[in-house]
């Protein structure tokens, strides 16, 4: 399930992991699911997105959110070891390549927040991409460690947290809902036209964007480290030496994940200690789920071709589809386009992204039957090696 690439040097010639672009594709899915909410009401970026308000919802709160995004700064770790062996291969200089990717990124993180949405995690994928860079050279022992310490100290901060609010002589709210009148302003103003969307957009990024960053900022680089040692062990290359243990990590990821994510989902819509408490349980739980997620979807797709022919295009064409997520839902929801935001019920909502999924991975599969990369790959490819890809 792999395609050779051409190299500059007498080094063997890489080869392309199919696995990991189908697991892209797969977490675009839920990258979807979990951010069109806040398209389809703007008003829930002030809390970000906590509480349930019905069963769609509720579903959304337990198998979605916090688990997608573990799976793709995984994979963020695990395309830094191809891209290093990439450069390495035709002996080029990992470093400036690395810092060019990730002003690259940066730049189209910055555009995106701006213009389509605030909750964008390109501009902290390019922060982390420089830690990253900065150790790479460790053992995936070391990685795993490290990775581990991270999210256990994230828990702890918020399970300290939680025992302070609990000796608090007064009530604490966590996170405040913004008010009718405040939360009316912003829908009419995301509903609104063009300009009225920018400003939007601009005033909800100046405060959501340093909240993406201290809620998923430590995770993130956690799952970086764990994507950089499974790289490092080509734990996609290699599946027969791991495919016996996929049973224990389904077992595990759905006996102990799925529970702690419906206590998660129940939890959340509290305020102070409960909220807190929850959110420390689900920083260790959500890998275990996020990790038989991923098991399961290769196992269907050694069973089952068409999966991985299905969603290997977009994975290939990640970011490219990660923007065009945006694109669609301002073009559906906001005022560049219907300005439907506040008008669908949950159910509509996951219906359209549905729909916007399916419409994406034609896409995919279309452009790359006469192309190599997706167009933002293509400029990122380009940026980062400094030359001109066909």
């Amino acid at each position: 399930m792999t395609a050779r690439e051409p190299t500059r040097s007498g080094a063997p010639p890489l080869r392309r992991v199919h696995e990991v672009d189908t697991i892209r594709g797969f977490a675009l899915a839920g990258i979807l699911l979990a951010n069109i909410g806040f398209f389809a009401d703007p008003r829930l970026l002030a809390t970000v997105g906590m509480g349930t308000t019905g069963p769609v919802d509720f579903a959304v709160q337990t198998l979605i959110l916090s688990k997608f995004y573990v799976i793709f700064s995984f994979l963020f770790g695990y395309s830094f070891t191809l891209q290093t062996r990439s450069a390495e291969s035709v002996g080029a200089g990992v470093t400036a390549r690395t810092l060019r990717r990730c002003l690259g990124l940066l730049v189209i993180g910055l555009l995106h927040g701006l213009l389509l949405w605030p909750g964008e995690i390109l501009t902290l994928y390019a922060a982390l991409g420089l830690v990253l860079l900065a150790l790479r050279r460790v053992r995936p022992r070391t990685a795993v460690i490290t990775a581990i310490v991270l999210l256990v100290v994230v828990c702890a901060c918020y399970a300290l947290l939680a025992l302070l609010v609990t000796c608090s002589p007064t009530p604490v709210t966590v996170m405040a809902a913004p008010s009718a009148e405040e939360g009316a302003r912003v829908l009419a103003a995301f509903t609104g036209g063009p300009l009225d969307v920018l400003g939007v957009n601009l005033s909800q990024y100046l405060h959501t964007a340093p909240m993406v960053w201290f809620a998923q900022g430590p995770g993130a680089l956690a799952m970086f480290l764990l994507g950089l040692a499974a790289g490092k062990s080509r734990l996609f290359e290699r599946p027969g030496d791991w495919a016996h243990r996929a049973p224990a990590v389904q077992w595990i990821g759905f006996t102990v994940g799925l529970p702690t994510a419906v206590l998660y989902s129940v939890l959340i819509d509290h305020s102070g200690v409960a909220m807190l408490a929850a959110t420390a349980l689900n920083t260790l739980t959500s890998p275990l789920l996020a990790a038989a997620y991923v098991v399961t979807l290769l196992r269907l797709a050694r069973r089952f071709p068409s999966v991985p022919a299905a969603l290997t295009p977009a994975g290939r064409a990640a970011a490219s589809n990660y923007l065009g997520q945006s694109v669609l839902a301002c073009l559906v929801f906001s005022g560049y386009g219907l300005g439907l935001a506040g008008r669908i019920p949950p159910l509509g909502v996951v219906a359209i992204a549905v729909a916007m999924y399916a419409v994406l991975l034609a896409l995919s599969a279309w452009w790359l039957r006469e192309h190599r990369y997706g167009p933002v790959e293509h400029l990122l490819r380009r940026l980062t090696e400094g030359r001109r890809h066909r």
